[in-house]
């Protein structure tokens, strides 16, 4: 304890804030998590399924969808925070806080991870569909039994991938309003100068996606067959 006393004092000072900031980072990324997820799981399986010589080649609907994630994605998310702000106002009753945080991260995020998705399901080979479509498989149940339970070592991949993007993203929403370790980073280590703040922010975060990598790796070996 002594040497942690040493290291960050301005941490031990006041641990309660700092374990209030790694309590507000974990509520924003338990919380958007499942959304993101099976939106992006959704659009990026819908994307896959209705491009041009696709299970359900739609272009009409493939245009929209592809149109709309590119211009999604286009926008750098500070930006889109602030074009969000009537919308977020309207669902959460308010722009600051966790609560404010929820809505733009999830918009932030799931494009990004819909690309993810259709990358993974485009790179199936073709014979397990044409297989299936043999046996008079129905275009749901090609999508249940190939796309997605042959994708999943690579949706295992990808979603370890876009965890570990999503928290940069809570970094800077946090440093704008939002709290969490990004707030904590900014507003007690930066504005401060107080450096031991900011690496016992940044160590947090290092930790927390080393969790991630492990457990997405694990399933990823798991679900290889």
């Amino acid at each position: 304890m002594e040497l942690i006393g040493t290291l960050f004092p301005h941490v031990v000072a006041e641990p309660d804030v700092f374990v209030d900031a790694l309590v507000q980072t974990l509520q924003m990324f338990f919380t958007a998590v499942p959304f993101w997820f099976v939106l992006g799981l959704f659009l990026g399986m819908l994307l896959s399924v209705t491009k041009p010589g696709g299970l359900l080649e739609s272009t009409p609907v493939f245009e929209l969808f592809d149109k709309l994630i590119n211009v999604c994605r286009s926008i750098p998310f500070v930006i889109m925070i602030a074009l969000l702000f009537p919308v977020t106002r309207l669902i959460a009753g308010t722009t600051i806080g966790v609560d404010g945080a929820i809505f733009p991260l999830i918009v932030g995020i799931t494009p990004f991870f819909s690309r993810q998705v259709e990358s993974v399901v485009n790179g199936l080979n073709h014979t397990l569909t044409e297989s299936a479509q043999a046996m008079g498989f129905s275009p749901i149940e090609i999508i249940w039994h190939v796309y997605l339970r042959e994708s999943i070592p690579g949706l295992a991949r990808v979603t370890t991938i876009t965890c570990i993007s999503f928290n940069a993203q809570i970094a800077v929403i946090g440093a704008i309003g939002a709290g969490g370790l990004g707030d904590y980073a900014n507003r007690y280590g930066f504005e401060r100068n107080q450096l031991d703040v900011t690496v016992a922010a940044v160590l947090a975060l290092l930790v927390f996606v080393t969790i991630i990598q492990t457990v997405g790796s694990l399933i990823g070996r798991a679900s290889q067959h």
